[in-house]
C-alpha cells in the first residue's frame, strides 16, 4: 500500500472506515517502515531494527547475525511482552516471519491464536493450502465453494479472537496483517467494477490530483512539487526494465490492460477498509472501541515489481499485454498480475522511488491512529519523525508491561524504539536518529537531515524540512555533513549487524 493510495492521505480509492478513523484520530506525516515486508514486519513485532533480529533482508538464512531469515532467540515479540502482562494474543494475516519448517510460528512466539499465511503472498481466492489456523485442532470455519477471500475470512477470524478473549475476561492484543494488496492483485467483479473508468486517465494526471489533494488536505504545504516519474536506480535496471514512460505515450491497448490492473488494485483496498470495518463495528457493539488503541499502516511503500506494466504469473517478471475477454477477466482466481512501477509511482506521491528503496518513497509509510478515550485530538496531523520501532513500546507502555532482559535463558537485545504516547498528544520524541539498510540501499536521519542512497550510489544529502520530495541533493555543498551521517550510519551499521552483507566471503 503506498503512501497517498488511502483517501486521508490524498488517494482517490474508496476507504471511508480507515478515513473515519482519522477523521476521529490523528496521522503522521512522517511515519517511516523497514523498506519491504519480512524486515517491517520484524521490526513492528520486536521494537528492534531488523538486522537486529536477524531479518535484514527476507526469510532465507545466510548464517550471518543480520541475516538468518526468522526472529532469533535474543528478541522477544510484542505478543511475548503482552501475554505476560495478562493479555489475549492474536494474530490473522500475513507472518513471513519464518525461513523454513523448523523455525518458529506465530503461535511459537507468543500469540494465543492465529489464522493466516506463514508466506508472503497468496492467492486470495483458494484457503486450501495457503491458510493455516493455530494452534493446530482449534476449530476453524468452513467456507462454501467459491465463497472463499481471503480479506473476509481475515475479518471473520479477527472477530472470533476478540470474542475469545471476552470469554476469558482478557484485555487483548490483536496484529490483524491482511495481506490485500500485495500481488497477486484479486479482487471481487463489484469491487473492481467500482474504478472500471477511474483509471484511465493514467498515472500523469492520478499523480498530480493526489498531490492537489494532499495540499488541500494539509498533508503537504503549498508549493510543495512533484517529484519527476521515478525510474529505477542503476544502468543494468535501466536496460532490463526502462523508465517509467509518459501515459500519453502508450498506445491504447496497453492503457486499458494498466488501467483494469489499477482498478483491481483499488478494488482490493475498498475490501481491505470494508473488512476492517466489521472488525471495528464489533468493537462497538460491544463497548470497545472508545478504549481501544488502533494503529493503522503499511508495511513499505508502492510495489514497482518489476517493471513499468507490472507481470503475470510467479511473481515475474513475464509481462502479457490483455485484450477483450483477457482484459475482462483480470483479477479473477486464475489471474496473477502485479501493476508495475508506473502505479506504483502513483502510490508513492508525491515522493521518489518506492518498496526496497530507503528514498521516502520506499520508507514513509500512511500511519492512522485512533483511541477516543485516550488521544483528545480529533482529525490532526502529527509531525514527530517515527518508525515501527516504537509500536511495541508504546503497546507496553499502555500495557503496563515490562520488556524483559532475558527470554528461555537468552539475553534480550534492548529495544530500540520509544514509546509514541508523547506524539500521541503533539510532543515531539526523544530521538537521535533513525536508520535503514536494505539490499544495500541505505539511509540516516538526524533531525531534518538524511542521508541516502541506491545500491551502489554515492551519498545524497536532504533538508526533509525544506525539500521532503528529496529533489534539491546537497551533498557536494555540504560535504562535511556527509561525512558526518555517514559515520554515523556506519557505527549504527557495526553495532546493528548490518554488516557483514550476508553475500560476503566469510
Amino acid at each position: 500500500l503506498g503512501f497517498s493510495d488511502l483517501g486521508c492521505y490524498g488517494g482517490e480509492i474508496e476507504t471511508p472506515v480507515i478515513d473515519g478513523l482519522a477523521r476521529g484520530g490523528v496521522r503522521f506525516r512522517q511515519f517511516y517502515n523497514g523498506t519491504r515486508c519480512c524486515p517491517s514486519r520484524a521490526s513492528l513485532l520486536t521494537g528492534l531494527y531488523p538486522h537486529q533480529t536477524g531479518v535484514g533482508l527476507m526469510t532465507g538464512d545466510s548464517g550471518r547475525p543480520g541475516y538468518r531469515g526468522f526472529p532469533q532467540p535474543n528478541t522477544v515479540t510484542i505478543a511475548e511482552v503482552l501475554r505476560a502482562a495478562g493479555y489475549h494474543t492474536s494474530m490473522v494475516g500475513k507472518w513471513h516471519l519464518s525461513g523454513g519448517p523448523k523455525t518458529p510460528r506465530p503461535t511459537d512466539r507468543g500469540f494465543d491464536e492465529f489464522y493466516g499465511m506463514i508466506g508472503g503472498f497468496n492467492s486470495c481466492f483458494q484457503e486450501d493450502p495457503f491458510y493455516t489456523r493455530l494452534p493446530a485442532g482449534r476449530p476453524k470455519r468452513e467456507y462454501a465453494k467459491d465463497a472463499f477471500y481471503s480479506t473476509d475470512a481475515f475479518a471473520d477470524y479477527a472477530r472470533d479472537f476478540v470474542a475469545a478473549a471476552r470469554r476469558e475476561k482478557k484485555p487483548f492484543f490483536q496484529y490483524l496483517a491482511f495481506n490485500a494488496p500485495h500481488f497477486p492483485l484479486h479482487a471481487k467483479p463489484a469491487d473492481i467494477a467500482r474504478y472500471a473508468d477511474t483509471y484511465a486517465k493514467g498515472w500523469d494526471r492520478v499523480r498530480a490530483e493526489r498531490l492537489a489533494r494532499q495540499i488541500e488536505i494539509g498533508l503537504f504545504p503549498r508549493g510543495t512539487p512533484l517529484s519527476p516519474r521515478s525510474g529505477f536506480t542503476t544502468r543494468a535496471d535501466f536496460l532490463r526494465r526502462g523508465d517509467n514512460p509518459a501515459w500519453d505515450a502508450l498506445d491504447a491497448d496497453r492503457r486499458a490492460d494498466l488501467a483494469r490492473r489499477m482498478a483491481v488494485y483499488a478494488g482490493m483496498v475498498t475490501a481491505m477498509d470494508r473488512a476492517l470495518g466489521r472488525v471495528l463495528d464489533d468493537l462497538r457493539a460491544n463497548g470497545e472501541l472508545r478504549n481501544t488503541l488502533v494503529m493503522f499502516l503499511s508495511d513499505n511503500g508502492a510495489c514497482a515489481e518489476w517493471d513499468p506494466f507490472g507481470f503475470d504469473g510467479a511473481s515475474g517478471p513475464r509481462n502479457v499485454l490483455h485484450r477483450g475477454a483477457d482484459l475482462a477477466g483480470m483479477g479473477g482466481p486464475a489471474t496473477y498480475h502485479s501493476y508495475g512501477s508506473g502505479w506504483a509511482n502513483a502510490g508513492s506521491t508525491p515522493f521518489r522511488l518506492y518498496k526496497h528503496y530507503c528514498h521516502e518513497g520506499g520508507i514513509r509509510t500512511p500511519f492512522v491512529v485512533h483511541w477516543p478515550d485516550g488521544i483528545a485530538a480529533r482529525g490532526e496531523f502529527r509531525d514527530a519523525p517515527a518508525h515501527l520501532i516504537d509500536v511495541l513500546p508504546t503497546c507496553a507502555a499502555l500495557a503496563g508491561a515490562a520488556y524483559p532482559a532475558t527470554r528461555n535463558g537468552v539475553a534480550i537485545t534492548p529495544q530500540e524504539g520509544t514509546s509514541l504516547l508523547p506524539a500521541f498528544a503533539g510532543r515531539p520524541l526523544p530521538r537521535e536518529q533513525l536508520a535503514w539498510e536494505h539490499e544495500r540501499s541505505r539511509a540516516i536521519r538526524v533531525g531534518k537531515w538524511k542521508l541516502v542512497a541506491v545500491p551502489g550510489g554515492a551519498w545524497e544529502l536532504y533538508d526533509l524540512d525544506a525539500d521532503p520530495v528529496e529533489l534539491t541533493d546537497l551533498a557536494a555543498a555540504r560535504p562535511e555533513q556527509v561525512r558526518e551521517l555517514a559515520a554515523k550510519w556506519d557505527a549504527w551499521a557495526e553495532r546493528c549487524h548490518v554488516v557483514p552483507y550476508p553475500d560476503a566471503k566469510k
